[in-house]
């Protein structure tokens, strides 16, 4: 049974990948991985005014950025190729056709303003505003009157005269009457088919088992479940997937999240240095829990745990927040050696605001255990380390104000007088000296220790102070501190 398992991913390639799509794969993928079934990623890439080659390309770099393989697909291959909807047109065609020629479709020569204006009719009557059926059952004659006028023809399922029932995975047993569930359209006049058709007939071509999508789409299923039964007895599909509808994710406002929000877009995410798995990990948690009391996981551990049994049909808030504290977690569970290289795009050019020959392998490799504790993305780096690479520290007037206060003119006088004689291999020994300054006029570290940081870095707050010095080295530092003097003397 496990073995049998096939889902599928099947975005269309326009804009950018947003979280929520993001979502959606994630649990599929996780739901095949953990039954040991087949992942097949699919292109719906029939809207051709919508569609861009760039976006395709974004959602398969996208795919192998957070660690998404697909067994099935683009690039990979399979034994349902093409595995993009614009290859597969006459797939399409061949089916409309039986469906067609079987008597499960019809010819509906209804105009857009014929259709508003008895939509506009059954609304001011109280009844259901779908499509009433017209074209339905139009004789010959009738067929050949529209077609003399030269009226284009779209082709509409028909849809049964029965409710419709069938057990979500998320949600329980679900029922759709006919009032609620009207004919659709499924090719346009001009021959091209519509998603209503195109995802079916996919997915009973490529056996899918298990349909796991958004929420959004819960009301095309009872449509989709009578063209299966209809492709099933047209021998083109084999059986009826089973379905699960994932919760909304909700943003600012308890909006659904849309792909206009700033925070929708993927590549926000990782132009600000979010690790794959700890964006994972936290859109994990929009609609499913590892445990009670365990928010922080591996994707290892997700996998061997996740049900979609388990999924929350209620909708789930994105929280940025939390978000950044579970990716800050999984940067601490990095090993030192894969943390410095993940940091290594923000110490180059276009983020590094420092020369590329000022950049110093063994100080990095030195402050990165430091760095590494105190980071909630990865772009963070920059301006954490950027003191050890500039000749001097960047100019951040508020963090100056903020410390530069009382008499820092003596306060730093005597804190280099005192680093000039401390040990420099020892961080504590460093830290004495600064104290023993602070001692002498009153001060304790913390208050001791801010002038001497911002002359030193530039910024108020940053990674701890004394590694950072003794990295940094003693003739700099030094030389930092008297700078600073020398601005204090010259205000």
């Amino acid at each position: 049974m496990a073995n049998a398992i096939r889902v599928r991913f099947c975005p269309s390639p326009t804009g950018n990948p947003h979280v929520g799509l993001v979502r959606t794969a994630l649990f599929n993928w996780a739901f095949a991985r953990h039954h040991g079934g087949t992942m097949v990623f699919r292109i719906e890439d029939t809207d051709a005014a919508r569609d861009s080659e760039e976006s395709y390309r974004q959602l398969l770099d996208s795919m192998r950025w957070l660690g998404l393989d697909w067994d099935e697909g683009p690039e990979t291959g399979g034994p349902h190729a093409p595995y993009r909807q614009s290859q597969r047109m006459d797939l399409y065609k061949d089916v409309a056709d039986k469906l067609l020629k079987g008597g499960y479709a019809y010819h509906c020569y209804c105009t857009t303003e014929e259709l508003d204006l008895r939509r506009e009719a059954a609304r001011a009557a109280g009844k259901p505003s779908g499509y009433d059926g017209h074209c339905r059952d139009l004789t010959a004659e009738q067929i050949a009157a529209y077609e003399a006028e030269g009226r284009g023809a779209i082709v509409r399922f028909r849809m049964p005269d029965q409710p419709i029932t069938f057990r979500d995975l998320v949600r329980g047993e679900l029922t759709f009457t006919p009032d609620n569930v009207p004919d659709y359209g499924i090719v346009r006049a001009n021959g091209a088919p519509l998603y209503t058709l195109v995802n079916p007939v996919d997915d009973a071509l490529m056996e899918i088992t298990h349909v796991l999508r958004g929420e959004d789409l819960l009301s095309s299923t009872p449509r989709q479940i009578a063209l299966y039964k209809a492709l099933i007895e047209l021998g083109v599909a084999k059986a009826i997937p089973e379905f699960g509808h994932l919760p909304y994710v909700m943003g600012e406002g308890n909006k659904k999240l849309s792909k206009r929000d700033p925070q929708a877009s993927l590549n926000l995410y990782r132009e600000r240095g979010f690790l794959p798995e700890g964006l994972l990990n936290y859109l994990s948690l929009l609609g499913w829990s590892f445990s009670a009391d365990q928010d922080v996981f591996t994707i290892p551990e997700m996998i061997e745990k996740f049900d979609i049994t388990d999924v929350n049909a209620n909708p789930a808030r994105f929280d940025l927040k939390k978000a950044e504290s579970i990716n800050a977690d999984h940067i601490r569970m990095l090993d030192v050696k894969a943390f410095t290289a993940a940091c290594e795009p923000w110490l180059r050019a276009p983020h590094a605001p420092w020369a590329p020959e000022d950049f110093d392998q063994a100080a990095w490799e030195a402050i990165a255990p430091h760095a590494q504790t105190r980071l909630t993305v990865l772009s963070d780096i920059t301006q954490n380390v950027d003191f050890l690479f500039l000749p001097a520290p960047v100019e951040d007037e508020a963090s100056w104000q903020k410390a530069m206060k009382g008499d820092p003119v003596a306060l730093l006088t005597t804190a280099r007088a005192k680093l000039e004689t401390a040990d420099w291999t020892s961080p504590e020994s460093l830290k004495n000296a600064v104290l023993a300054a602070g001692e002498e006029h009153g001060l304790k570290l913390g208050k001791a220790q801010a002038p001497v940081r911002v002359a030193v870095t530039g910024r108020t707050v940053g990674l701890p102070l004394f590694e950072s010095l003794e990295i940094l080295g003693k003739e700099r530092t030094l030389t930092r501190i008297e700078a600073a003097l020398a601005k204090l003397a010259a205000a």
